[in-house]
């Protein structure tokens, strides 16, 4: 299974607009627990949050852009888009982590130690890292004297997820959310189908290229086979230069899978064609290359592949996150993904929500609660809901990505609207600008900062 929601793609571009080395760090005096009212409910921990005030201009009602953090440690060139936009407006930026990743793990343990101790893990979802960015950004009001300073989110993947439901359940807070490649339907409690994803996925390698499309779809059977042989495994482990010996080929298959989807994800032709660098390398293997051998060799171009372990070994159980997303998915994050039939590239495998549970199960020892996010935050029916009772929300997509199935892509409604580019991939435009842009993906971000400059027109209207 895909382990989408992780925002991968790297926003290392410096802003030419904003010095982000001036960015300071600073440390909230943060609760462990929002919602409850018990003694060890007050213990509180040090949440890491970025400023960068080169740009801000007091006064005037000043915007500030807060970068909502996500599943992943948070760097101070997270700030990306908002870092080159934010001369336009004058406006302060500000970014958090999330709580449990990278600086923002409490009681001054690693991640791996809350996520064993199970009172620690059970303050760690989504709902509390809201309630965290309510507090900070009301404290950094507060710090900076900009109480009529109107805050607009902005996050990517997962963390498009929470701008958007910030927006909705602190509206008070924030008057504007702009959410890149959100999968805000990714729980299943939409009418998308569990093999969606993956059907989207094999397409895009079929129009690629469809004799890299039935290679990869051969490969299963072929590692099976030899994985069914006295020593396969062994011999799997070589041919793919495993760090740790396989224990089953569904290690490898899903490895494989992971590296397939997430290629597709961020496919970005010219300047970073993954699925043609892949496909060009399965078909322009050398005569006589076994399916494997082209298999491995292709998947070893790829970005992320390619950072492992110096290509001196791969390991097959990698993830680009720790454990904190595998925990957020076996809670509240719930994504119901599979292949029911024959007709993508990948195995049959389909999703068994008994299967689900009793690997949460074992891991953590407690179940998923997989409505939990629809009884929250309203997925199911979610763009009549937000058509009632939304506003000033962009969700944007890049129509490559496969995982725009889950995601708006039509406007809800004239101020919930859908900015989507047919070229793009996940998340591209939150990252910083360069001369290299093409043009579609300089008129996405202008028609994003034309959106935001209204919102920010009306509220000083209102203001006056």
């Amino acid at each position: 299974m895909p382990r989408f929601g992780v925002f991968r793609r790297s926003l290392t571009t410096r802003s030419v607009s904003t010095d982000l080395t001036l960015t300071k760090t600073f440390y909230y005096k943060q609760t462990i627990d929002h919602f409850n009212y018990k003694p060890e409910s007050y213990a509180t921990f040090k949440q890491m949050y970025l400023v960068n005030t080169i740009n801000w201009k007091p006064g005037n009602f000043a915007p500030i852009f807060a970068l909502l953090g996500a599943e992943a440690p948070l760097k101070y060139y997270d700030f990306g888009f908002l870092a080159d936009i934010a001369p336009k407006f004058g406006a302060l930026l500000v970014a958090i982590e999330h709580r449990y990743y990278g600086k923002s793990i409490p009681f001054g343990i690693t991640q791996k130690e809350a996520l064993k101790n199970a009172t620690i893990r059970g303050y760690f979802n989504s709902a509390q890292a809201l309630a965290d960015y309510a507090e900070i950004l009301l404290h950094v009001q507060k710090q900076f004297k900009a109480q009529d300073s109107p805050i607009i989110v902005f996050g990517a993947s997962y963390g498009g997820m929470l701008a958007s439901w910030f927006r909705l359940k602190y509206p008070h807070i924030a008057m504007g959310a702009l959410a890149s490649s959100a999968p805000i339907l990714s729980s299943g409690n939409s009418n998308i189908p569990a093999d969606a994803l993956d059907k989207r996925t094999s397409e895009l390698y079929k129009e690629t290229s469809e004799t890299c499309y039935m290679k990869i779809k051969e490969s299963w059977t072929e590692i099976d086979r030899i994985a069914a042989q006295p020593s396969g495994l062994d011999t799997l482990s070589r041919k793919f230069k495993a760090c740790k010996p396989l224990k089953n080929a569904s290690v490898l298959k899903d490895f494989l899978h992971d590296v397939y989807f997430t290629a597709a994800q961020h496919d970005n032709p010219p300047e970073d064609p993954q699925l043609a660098t892949m496909c060009g390398s399965i078909d322009g293997a050398k005569h006589g290359q076994n399916i494997l051998g082209k298999i491995f060799s292709a998947v070893t171009l790829t970005t992320d592949t390619a950072k492992l372990h110096g290509n001196t070994c791969y390991d097959l159980d990698y993830t680009v996150v720790d454990d904190g997303w595998d925990w957020q998915v076996c809670s509240d994050m719930v994504q119901p993904f599979g292949s029911v039939n024959n007709d993508t590239m990948f195995p049959a495998s389909p999703f068994s929500l008994k299967e689900y549970e009793d690997n949460c199960k074992s891991r953590y020892g407690v179940l998923p609660r997989p409505h939990w996010l629809a009884t929250y935050f309203g997925d199911h029916g979610m763009p009549a809901v937000l058509k009632r009772f939304g506003s000033n929300i962009i969700f944007s997509n890049g129509l490559r990505d496969p995982g725009t199935i889950f995601g708006f892509t039509e406007n809800i409604s004239d101020t919930i609207v859908a900015v989507t580019t047919k070229e793009g991939s996940h998340c591209l435009d939150m990252g910083s600008g360069s001369d290299k842009d093409p043009k579609w993906l300089i008129k996405q971000r202008d028609t994003e900062v034309k959106i935001i400059r209204s919102w920010l027109h009306k509220y000083h209207h209102d203001h006056m």
